[in-house]
């Protein structure tokens, strides 16, 4: 009789253990790819799902976004210019099915994905574009990640490069590259002046030799502020027409 009863319990205790080994729960941004006999079944969840002990296996997948810090990775700009470069890459999974099936680990594949697609994707451009063209960068490698993952199931939505670190004295030679492209732009500003005002000048002397009367304004003009100058000398200009007359007739006198 007692070993009845241990026989009914051991085989009670037996179920409940079998029913909770079959039961498993999943969240709502979890889904679970079931094997049947090792061929794939179906992907179930969300919520409780119930599995049959050693003849169906199942596989959690995460379906929210993942955030990646890619490694820092030595590239060689396309002017010879080294430098290190990291970035983040954010994905999820779209098809849970393709996501274990397809890549044995598809964290460490896309991983590994994103940082050769960024070292061959930034090798193409030169130093001064990794520093200024970082969006159009940006939306390229993501492209060219995306294209290759979608065998996986998965979707990368952004990648953000975040430093671009460049050795001390490559930031010296940036530093006076700078420097002398201002002093360019100085220049170029101030011999821009210069012609603005020398095509002013001419305009205007163009405009006086057309109109003898606004020469003899500005004459008076010019005397008018000499003569409210402190200086103890002033010099007046005399116009050669108004001495013409008295030439003329000390020519005559020399002759006579």
């Amino acid at each position: 009789m007692i070993m009845e009863q241990i026989g009914v319990g051991g085989i009670f205790i037996l179920i409940v253990i079998l029913i909770a080994a079959s039961l498993r729960i999943l969240r709502e941004y979890e889904r679970g790819v079931v094997f049947l006999l090792g061929r794939f079944w179906k992907v179930k969840g969300p919520g409780l799902i119930v599995i049959i002990p050693g003849i169906q296996q199942m596989v959690r997948v995460d379906l929210r976004t993942v955030v990646m810090d890619v490694p820092s990775q030595d590239v060689i700009s396309r002017d010879n210019v080294s430098v290190k470069v990291n970035a983040v890459i954010y994905f999820r999974v779209l098809d849970a099915q393709r996501a274990i099936i397809q890549v044995a680990n598809f964290l460490e594949a896309t991983s590994q994905l994103a940082q050769t697609t960024l070292r061959a994707v930034l090798g193409k451009h030169e130093l001064d574009e990794l520093l200024a063209e970082r969006d159009k960068l940006n939306l390229d490698i993501q492209k060219i990640i995306d294209a290759q993952t979608d065998a996986w199931g998965i979707k990368v939505s952004n990648v953000e490069i975040k430093h671009v670190d460049i050795d001390p004295s490559m930031v010296r030679a940036i530093a006076q590259q700078a420097e002398a492209e201002r002093t360019r732009r100085a220049k170029v500003i101030h011999a821009e002046g210069e012609l603005q005002a020398a095509e002013k000048l001419l305009q205007a002397a163009q405009m006086l030799a057309q109109q003898p009367q606004a020469m003899q304004l500005r004459y008076l003009q010019t005397l008018g502020a000499i003569a409210g100058d402190k200086s103890s000398t002033i010099i007046f200009p005399v116009p050669m027409d108004l001495l013409a007359p008295f030439l003329e007739l000390m020519d005559k006198r020399r002759g006579g």
